[in-house]
């Protein structure tokens, strides 16, 4: 009974204080206070916890505090420490509990419970050496204790856990050295006089370790002379993170910035930079009149058979390569492509910004188009040409945007199917115009246009429809078409 009075007279901030006890014959209890953030041990496992150097440093000094006034108490050694019996509170201060119980057993003459090897790894080797000696703990063992409870928390993880060797193994060689084992801690896991504490707390002969009062004295050094304790450690932290706020939120602002910028070039890959600026903005896209436009359609003559020659993925790659070729065509053109279907592909001048050259800029850029194919390779068919058949009218058309999901925007009206017609009617490696494109090129002028006749378009009745040979200026070499069936 003398000995738990004493033991419930201690009071240190960093000593759980004990409240009372449980005289239950079958199970009976030392009643002690409730620590909710568990023990040493669980919060070290924990890794979305993050410990800095001074929240480690914080928590170690607390320990080396509640060590030095327990050894200057009347129970004098704890004999049991270990970072499972180091328990935290809510304010994340650390408190040393199971003090005592040594003098306890043998009051009561109650043998301690037995031990494994993983249950010895914080025991002093004078101690394995000495199963009396264990019973009763000494002072050097309990600083022993702490430098192995130092290397926890420094490298965070378990005693002795660089060691590719089973408990068992690391008592027996503990016990007998040499050669002498200890843990391995490398010089950058803390600052080089924290490991040199912990070293000095491990040595093999007890009378050289430092009793707590020097370690004590040494922890000042480590912390500049200041008493640090958790709220030091957070207001620290605090004044860290204001200082680097302002970087982190500049480094946060260009990483929105890129990314903001990739989803708009990827918006406006899909839509007019008009239409898409109106959408990120919230407002309705309404649709629009354009009261004369051009427009260019073009397939491959024979790439069904082509297809049929060809692999699903040999297909996908054509025309990737194709349309990646003409993409970079027409980036030289003031023109807006539509879409790609297949193999056909569809692009207008004059639209979604209206300007006054847009046959012109449509016909130049269909004749670049055709050179392109002329000069093209199948990479899995590089002795079969790719023949390209174009197609070309003029007049109004109306364009909006088409649906939510994956929207689009389409042009409609008459114009649209007359350009399709162009095309479908026309012949290999040629472009075919439609009578109303015909006199627009002829009031820019330069352009070598043949007459091909008067032609029957379905949905049109007859038509006179007209051959684009060239222009004046345009100097590469277009490829001969095979004649017309």
């Amino acid at each position: 009974m003398d000995v738990l009075v004493t033991m419930h007279g201690l009071r240190h901030e960093n000593l759980n204080v004990m409240i009372g006890c449980l005289t239950d014959p079958n199970r009976p209890a030392l009643v002690l206070e409730w620590c909710s953030r568990g023990s040493l041990e669980d919060v070290l496992v924990q890794d979305e916890i993050k410990l800095d150097w001074s929240f480690r440093l914080s928590l170690l000094t607390d320990l080396v505090r509640g060590m030095r006034y327990l050894h200057s108490s009347p129970i004098r050694v704890h004999g049991y420490l270990t970072s499972r019996n180091c328990v935290i509170d809510a304010r994340w201060v650390l408190k040393i509990t199971d003090y005592g119980l040594p003098a306890f057993y043998e009051a009561q003459n109650i043998t301690p419970p037995s031990k494994t090897a993983r249950d010895l790894l914080w025991t002093a080797p004078e101690l394995l050496r000495n199963p009396s000696l264990r019973k009763t703990g000494t002072q050097p063992a309990d600083v022993y204790s702490f430098g192995i409870i130092m290397q926890e928390v420094v490298v965070r993880g378990e005693p002795f856990c660089m060691l590719s060797l089973s408990p068992e193994d690391i008592i027996e060689k503990v016990k007998r050295p040499p050669p002498l084992i200890r843990p391995s801690v490398s010089k950058g896991a803390a600052p080089p006089e924290a490991i040199n504490i912990m070293r000095q707390c491990w040595a093999e002969q007890a009378d050289m370790r430092p009793d707590f009062g020097s370690v004590h004295d040494l922890f000042k050094k480590l912390n500049h002379g200041r008493k640090v304790n958790f709220v030091d450690t957070m207001f620290q932290m605090l004044e860290k993170y204001s200082n680097n706020l302002e970087e982190l939120i500049r480094e946060r602002t260009e990483q929105l910035d890129m990314e903001k910028k990739k989803t708009e070039q990827l918006l406006n890959r899909m839509l007019p930079s008009s239409v898409a600026d109106k959408l990120k903005l919230g407002m309705p896209v309404d649709p629009e009149d354009f009261r004369e436009v051009t427009i260019y359609f073009s397939d491959i003559v024979g790439f069904t058979t082509i297809s049929a020659y060809s692999t699903p993925f040999e297909v996908v790659d054509l025309l990737n390569d194709l349309y990646t070729c003409f993409d970079a065509t027409i980036n030289a053109y003031n023109v807006y492509k539509v879409e790609t279907i297949g193999d056909a592909y569809m692009v207008v001048g004059g639209l979604p910004v209206r300007i006054s050259d847009h046959a012109d800029q449509i016909a130049t850029m269909a004749l670049d188009l055709l050179y392109q194919s002329g000069r093209f390779k199948i990479r899995h068919l590089p002795y079969t040409p790719l023949r390209l058949r174009i197609g070309l009218h003029t007049g109004p058309c109306c364009a909006g945007v088409v649906g939510l999901t994956m929207p689009r925007y389409c042009l409609f009206g008459d114009t649209v199917n007359t350009a399709s017609r162009m095309e479908s009617t026309g012949s290999a490696w040629r472009i075919h115009l439609s009578q109303a494109t015909k006199e627009q090129l002829d009031q820019v002028g330069g352009f070598q246009l043949e007459y091909r006749g008067e032609i029957d378009v379905k949905g049109k009745g007859k038509m006179h429809t007209y051959w684009l040979l060239g222009k004046a200026g345009f100097d590469k070499q277009l490829p001969t078409p095979p004649p017309i069936e």
